[in-house]
């Protein structure tokens, strides 16, 4: 993939990224503002919900009635959703249209208006709702917005003055008159020292580092599945998901050892982007002690030797400046049954923030 930062110098001062006139305000055409759109814009979502899916289409299909019982109690201003699971739009083997769901096969049609049909009930039609997917049924993430908050812009790339999205949908980044909202599938560390694992969670750790250096100028609102436990007590048995191996197999490094997500190297990187950021960890920063029974988002299958171990993965980091606004950060399922996990694996993160002065 192409590389748009500069190396971050070690005083963590980037230049600023020019405007790209490639980039629409809201990725439409300029002549299709709505009645009122410049008040929705100095409008800012307060409260914000974060869930890893695991498929939404499956979501919709068995858990939905569920799962909409909950958004309608919490009513979000926006949630940020990870791992849609649904293809992008665009012929087999040809250029595909990454903010379009894939329709021209019967069976996507028919996927397709499961979905629109769950996302146009009574709960969700208040929603606006971005995509950015991948080519096939993996990653993707999607954005719901309540209609009277009107974004500047979205885009769907770590480089914000592209129109091009993330390989897989990763990214979907929304800046408001106040701060930018920015929602990740960040990739699984893996287990071996390879391009898709290792390697590839390097790169994007550092273009992430590189990319909340750029965005320091204005207050950052970063959540979602970013696959990484920061601290011991962000696991339940750390002795266990450090010690953890795929097939007997011992990384070179002593630093890459361990389970995804809890390896001492994407800790220490994690610590880094937070540190030279000036990015607050919103959950840890109200809730300062360990809650084996809801401190976790993310529970293994509990089913064989993964039963009973969670990790905390889902986040709202937000800025230092934003730090005395942040009113609630919940995390919204419990225990080793999965209850309020929606059929997911992971469950639902919510961030509230006060009003601005």
């Amino acid at each position: 993939m192409k590389r748009f930062f500069k190396p971050v110098e070690k005083e963590g001062n980037p230049k600023k990224f020019a405007a790209s006139a490639e980039v629409d305000e809201v990725g439409r055409p300029k002549d299709s503002l709505i009645e009122g759109e410049s008040q929705c814009q100095k409008l800012c979502p307060l409260k914000i919900l974060t869930w890893n899916a695991n498929s939404l289409l499956l979501r919709v299909k068995n858990d939905w009635p569920e799962f909409s019982k909950f958004v309608q109690q919490l009513d979000p201003d926006a949630i940020c959703i990870q791992e849609v699971r649904m293809p992008a739009a665009g012929p087999k083997g040809g250029v595909k249209n990454p903010s379009e769901l894939k329709d021209d096969t019967s069976s996507a049609r028919e996927e397709k208006q499961i979905l629109m049909r769950a996302l146009s009930n009574t709960v969700f039609k208040s929603y606006r709702v971005w995509w950015s997917l991948s080519e096939s049924k993996y990653g993707g993430t999607a954005l719901m917005l309540k209609r009277q908050y009107q974004p500047k812009r979205v885009t769907f790339s770590l480089d914000p003055t592209t129109s091009k999205h993330e390989p897989d949908g990763r990214v979907i980044l929304a800046e408001f008159e106040s701060f930018y909202l920015l929602n990740t599938y960040v990739p699984n560390n893996g287990w071996k020292d390879d391009e898709t694992s290792f390697q590839r969670r390097r790169k994007w750790d550092k273009r992430m580092l590189e990319f909340v250096l750029w965005a320091s100028h204005k207050p950052l609102i970063w959540c979602g599945d970013l696959n990484v436990s920061h601290q011991d007590i962000d696991v339940t048995h750390p002795d266990f998901f450090i010690s953890a191996k795929l097939n007997g197999y011992v990384p070179p490094n002593t630093e890459d050892c361990g389970q995804p997500g809890f390896t001492l190297a994407e800790r220490q990187r994690f610590a880094k982007i937070l540190s030279q950021g000036k990015l607050v960890d919103a959950y840890r920063h109200l809730h300062g002690e360990q809650d084996m029974d809801g401190g976790f988002s993310w529970s293994g299958n509990p089913i064989g030797k993964y039963r009973g171990k969670r990790m905390r993965i889902d986040y709202f980091i937000v800025s230092e400046k934003l730090r005395d606004r942040i009113t609630s950060c919940q995390i919204h399922g419990h225990g080793i049954e999965l209850e309020g996990y929606y059929g997911s694996d992971h469950c639902p993160v919510s961030l509230e923030l006060s009003p601005e002065d």
